[in-house]
């Protein structure tokens, strides 16, 4: 991982430097610089694993991202004529979409962190007795046999979030991000008070 780090480093501060040498408005040098940051920090920090601080940093860096996105729009619709100003309005439209975007995945994250907590507390967590590969890769029978139980208490009493909460677990220790990712949406939107049978169903 430490190679990693520095080639990324390195790469970041070279290309920053192209770009600042480059012949280019000072709008789009620091779009472009803007854009080199977050995918230089992204990398770093994921290298790093430390996920509260990643996702700190990815938001900063996506905001700041988005920023600058409605800014050389807002500069485009000004500048007057047909073609700036279609794509003036695509460039603030985009960071718009983004920011409702941004904004409800971290709600998402602050409320699955709340459930979390609420159930450790609660005693109600499963543990992580399942066996690894040598590799360190949980292994994907034992998870399967695993997860038929969460699934079986789901459908008993699909009203309880903790319930989907353990089986988004499940899921994610068999390699299904999809339906463990919809199974916590179910979690949070039974907690929230959404009647089981408007769930997104992490079946489907």
């Amino acid at each position: 991982m430490g190679s990693l780090r520095y080639f990324v480093a390195g790469a970041a501060v070279l290309a920053a430097a192209t770009v600042w040498l480059l012949p280019l408005p000072p709008g789009t040098r620091l779009f472009i610089l803007v854009v080199l940051a977050f995918s230089a920090v992204f990398v770093f920090v994921d290298s790093t694993r430390k996920g509260k601080t990643f996702a700190a940093i990815t938001i900063a860096l996506l905001a700041l991202y988005l920023g600058a996105t409605a800014q050389r729009g807002v500069l485009l619709l000004l500048a007057g004529g047909w073609a700036p100003t279609l794509l003036g309005l695509g460039m603030v439209i985009l960071p718009v979409v983004g920011a409702w975007a941004l904004v409800r995945e971290v709600l998402f994250g602050v409320r699955v962190q709340q459930l979390a907590g609420r159930l450790a507390e609660e005693g109600g967590l499963p543990e992580d007795t399942l066996p690894r590969t040598d590799s360190g890769r949980v292994d994907r029978d034992a998870a399967d046999a695993e997860f038929a139980a969460y699934r079986g208490a789901v459908e008993e009493d699909p009203g309880d979030w903790r319930r989907w909460f353990r089986l988004s677990l499940a899921y994610d220790a068999s390699g299904d991000r999809k339906r463990a990712r919809r199974s916590m949406r179910d979690a949070v939107g039974i907690w929230r008070g959404r009647p089981p049978h408007a769930l997104y169903d992490g079946e489907k």
